[in-house]
């Protein structure tokens, strides 16, 4: 909340739970749900999952140099999709990248 600088009730509007969750959860008298958890990752995408469940590993995100400066999974996706396929005629539909803390995305060139 105090990354984005939201109050409680900023917070449960953003995410579509009633006010009362957040400030059961703040005051240490309920546990997030899976469904409060969900509701969290889905408006903020860029919070790590990792992070927000065991408090390991880092939020925010820092940034590389390497990531402001292009982004190589865009890269892979433009020489896959105009490069040649693989010899027996096969195409990659998927990527995954996995991360060392943990987390993972999925990457679907687009073809």
């Amino acid at each position: 909340m105090s990354h984005y600088k939201l109050s409680a009730s900023s917070l449960a509007d953003a995410i579509g739970v009633p006010r009362s969750s957040i400030s059961h959860l703040l005051s240490g008298r309920n546990k997030p749900s899976l469904d409060f958890v969900l509701k969290l990752i889905k408006a903020y995408p860029e919070v790590n999952l990792y992070w927000l469940l065991s408090g390991k590993g880092e939020f925010p995100p820092k940034t590389s140099i390497l990531d402001a400066e292009h982004n190589p999974k865009e890269d892979l996706g433009t020489s896959l999709k105009n490069g040649p396929q693989e010899p027996n005629g096969k195409s990659v539909s998927k990527i995954v990248f996995f991360y060392d803390d943990g987390t993972f995305e999925t990457y679907h060139p687009k073809k």
